[in-house]
């Protein structure tokens, strides 16, 4: 939920094309957007379909954990791709109810934060009956390759739907404080971690909220789009989500997590190393063509 609008909508979001994956395309965004239009004339809001998200990753822990045959583990990969569809169904229905804000989107996250511990936890308690205290540290290198990859991924493709679209988040808008002026401590250290993880976000964000250089920037990002996007793919939550049903299929949680800290923070690296070259060149050329203006 990035955008603050109160202005209900009535027709499924437009998501840039070059934004989706197959299975957001064809699966996880048309069953979002049906439960949101059911959900819409109920007293359900956005918020309860946000908690609702997170206890179906805590179902689907449960089912991992506690169901010892082969179906345990194919039922929790069922719930656990049923959080995807929640995951959009929660923004779809603010936006039909006009009820999108900064706060959803906080909700959110703390959500999908609190569902995923209950998981690694589960995970990491069934590899350390497997091998031992290694199961705890791979779960912990796991857990924390996790919330730096994704803050790069989603900081990524935020950024990009800021200079192109104009699409507002949290990080491009002055975040609620309470009566002292203090922010909420996860949007701190959200944004501080987005802040440090995506290269050049702040110039960015500078330069796409300027009257001089957004036309120009939005022209040099469409340009290296694909550059941008193509490196990020891999660490998608749909991918991971796939791979801890692999993984628990076979029987060895621990497969997932080597995956995750190995293979993906490999991808983390690389993609690090593309993102700050696209950025310093998108933001060369924007304000090249400010300047010959």
């Amino acid at each position: 939920m990035t955008s603050a609008s109160s202005t209900p909508v009535t027709a499924p979001p437009a998501r840039p094309a070059e934004l989706e994956d197959w299975l957001n395309r064809q699966v996880y965004h048309p069953l979002s957007w049906r439960l949101a239009r059911r959900l819409a004339s109920t007293r359900i809001t956005p918020d309860m379909v946000s908690a609702a998200g997170a206890a179906t990753i805590m179902l689907a822990a449960a089912s991992y954990g506690l169901i010892a045959a082969s179906w345990g583990a194919v039922l929790g990969l069922l719930l656990h791709m049923s959080w995807h569809a929640l995951d959009g169904a929660d923004g779809d229905l603010a936006r039909l109810t006009g009820r999108s804000s900064a706060h959803g989107e906080l909700v959110d996250g703390i959500c999908d934060y609190a569902g995923h511990i209950v998981l690694y936890v589960t995970m990491g308690a069934i590899a350390a009956g497997q091998i031992g205290g290694w199961g705890w540290a791979l779960m912990w290198a796991a857990g924390a390759s996790r919330v730096v990859q994704a803050a790069h991924y989603e900081g990524t493709r935020r950024q990009y739907q800021l200079a192109v679209y104009g699409t507002p988040w949290m990080g491009s808008e002055a975040p609620a404080t309470d009566a002292k002026g203090r922010r909420h401590p996860f949007v701190a250290y959200y944004l501080w971690l987005t802040g440090w993880i995506v290269p050049h976000g702040a110039a960015l964000r500078m330069a796409a909220q300027s009257p001089e250089t957004s036309a120009p920037l939005r022209e040099a990002m469409r340009r290296h789009g694909p550059a941008l996007l193509a490196r990020i793919g891999p660490l998608s939550a749909n991918y991971r989500t796939l791979a801890v049903g692999a993984a628990m299929l076979a029987g060895r949680p621990h497969w997932y997590f080597l995956f995750e800290i190995v293979v993906l923070g490999a991808v983390l690296v690389a993609s690090l190393a593309r993102v700050r070259q696209v950025m310093e060149a998108v933001l060369i050329q924007a304000r090249a063509s400010n300047t010959l203006r």
